[in-house]
């Protein structure tokens, strides 16, 4: 462990997107190597990475501490009036102490996309004083409402200050620090005074943070390219938006000693913070909702009778599968497997909130149908989630579903696109909104996209871009790593030509 306790509590991963250049594993394995027993994650406006990072952080023997950047609204989330993003928003750190406060801030989070989002994803005063619990505080970067009063005047407004800093005392308490930055900004050094004496007269502690959004001081560059594919400016452009320093790195204590020198107990506040921090996420527990089966009947054997009826009027008119009206002892002992691997992994239920929202948009004439393994499950088949007979493909349910695989397994279906809202719409109203959520995929730059980005945003000519890209070779998920090993084309290019060395350099920077 470093001699010098300091913790990173203000830090951004690539999850802030195309806003950070680090990824969790080279976060986490960088605080590592400096001798950090904790490391915050705390990207902007959102809680994307907070579970990977959690998990990640723990195997590595880093205490992961949960938080984020919020966007709070200077009015109400609900108001749309401020002409500029500057304006719509304040930025604040917050981290979660407990997991009553992790909660807090996924509910948070979920606000402000749902009800503050106008440029940003925000959240109000409101909201935040509703959420407190189990919250630390921290009163944010240059671009916070306590520094933005710090930046009105030709002097600081120290009584305006107070006032601001007094609100989030009185909402968190002992939980509440004011916090002070220097990444070699003018701005932030700036602040730092006047800060200091508001908390002097407030009793407030201070904590001293770095504004991470990068692992090591060499990507910097690749830091600036995706700021520059963020907002669609050309690297050359005097007046886009760019960090105007290359200290937004990881930094390691002594470092971050040499840079406040005369405040190391701001520097050591962190530590105690990060000690004060004591989360225990309950993984691995289910909550489905429950679906009420009729009267006098347990999900088992409902789910059993739905099948049963599905099959009888899948194989009404097919004399092999149900001679005689009679499910033939092939579907019969297939159905018995499967229902009885259901039953003992507890799925019962599981199927049945499926079959119903499913059944629900078939009497609506919604389309719908499974993909994947689950078209494997003769139940599925049976409840008509899927549409194709396992036994007349030979589709192996083991796929789908195993006796040694505990997770539930996955049941993906597909709706018409144009009413699948309707479906979505039953499902919130049947068993609650909060059992309802939506899924978002995230895109990474791969090889070819990564070099196109880039030279956009360096300005070349797109038909010596499209040049290069053709020389990557034509193979699924291929790094540029592997692209200069397996093409003599780009490899000789890159050897030879300057420009395309630095385009290939700064691709591989923002690549994943």
């Amino acid at each position: 462990m470093s001699t010098s306790p300091f913790v990173h509590l203000h830090c951004h991963s690539h999850y802030s997107l195309l806003d950070g250049a680090g990824t969790i594993d080279r976060l986490i394995q960088r605080a590592k190597d400096l001798g950090m027993n904790a490391l915050a994650l705390t990207d902007h406006g959102n809680l994307y990475g907070a579970l990977e990072f959690y998990q990640k952080a723990q195997a590595a023997g880093i205490k992961p501490i949960l938080g984020y950047e919020a966007y709070v609204a200077p009015g109400s989330r609900f108001q749309r009036e401020a002409s500029s993003m500057k304006e719509a928003s304040y930025h604040l750190t917050l981290l979660a102490q407990n997991r009553a406060g992790f909660k807090n801030l996924l509910k948070l989070a979920t606000t402000a996309f749902l009800d503050g989002f106008y440029f940003r994803p925000r959240i109000d005063k409101q909201i935040l004083q509703e959420c407190s619990e189990g919250i630390l505080c921290l009163s944010g970067c240059a671009s916070s409402e306590l520094n933005r009063v710090f930046q009105e005047g030709a002097e600081p407004d120290l009584t305006k200050a107070v006032q601001v800093a007094d609100w989030y005392r009185s909402v968190f308490g002992d939980r509440y620090f004011i916090e002070i930055q220097d990444n070699g900004l003018e701005i932030q050094r700036l602040g730092i005074p006047p800060a200091l004496e508001v908390a002097r007269r407030l009793g407030v502690p201070v904590v001293a943070t770095s504004d991470v959004h990068y692992v090591t001081p060499e990507e910097a560059d690749a830091q600036d390219i995706l700021l520059c594919v963020n907002t669609g400016k050309f690297r050359t452009d005097t007046k886009r938006m760019r960090m105007e320093t290359k200290e937004f790195y990881l930094r390691s204590p002594e470092e971050m000693y040499r840079t406040f020198s005369g405040l190391e107990d701001a520097l050591r506040r962190s530590q105690e913070i990060a000690d004060r921090i004591d989360i225990d996420l309950e993984l691995g527990k289910r909550h489905f909702p429950v679906y009420t089966p009729p009267e006098g009947k347990t999900s088992e054997e409902f789910l059993r009778e739905l099948c049963l009826q599905g099959l009888r009027e899948r194989y009404r008119n097919n004399p092999t599968r149900c001679p005689n009206g009679q499910l033939s002892q092939e579907v019969m002992d297939r159905l018995e497997r499967e229902l009885g691997v259901i039953n003992k992994l507890g799925f019962p239920n599981y199927f049945l909130i499926v079959w119903d929202f499913v059944h629900h948009a078939r009497s609506k004439g919604i389309e719908a149908t499974a993909r994947g393994s689950g078209v494997g499950s003769l139940v599925a088949y049976a409840l008509y989630l899927s549409h194709v007979c396992p036994l007349e493909y030979d589709l192996l349910f083991e796929r789908f579903l195993d006796e040694n695989r505990k997770e539930a397994p996955d049941i993906d279906i597909d709706f018409c696109q144009e009413r699948r809202g309707e479906v979505i719409q039953y499902v919130k109203e049947k068993y609650g909104a909060d059992t309802v959520a939506q899924i978002g995929t995230f895109g990474t730059l791969a090889a070819r996209a990564a070099i196109r980005d880039v030279g956009r945003a360096l300005g070349l000519p797109i038909p010596r871009v499209n040049a290069i890209v053709a020389m990557v070779p034509d193979q699924l998920h291929i790094t540029l790593k592997q692209a200069l090993e397996k093409s003599d084309d780009l490899r000789r290019a890159y050897e030879t030509d300057g420009e395309v060395r630095e385009l290939l350099d700064l691709a591989r920077g923002v690549e994943g």
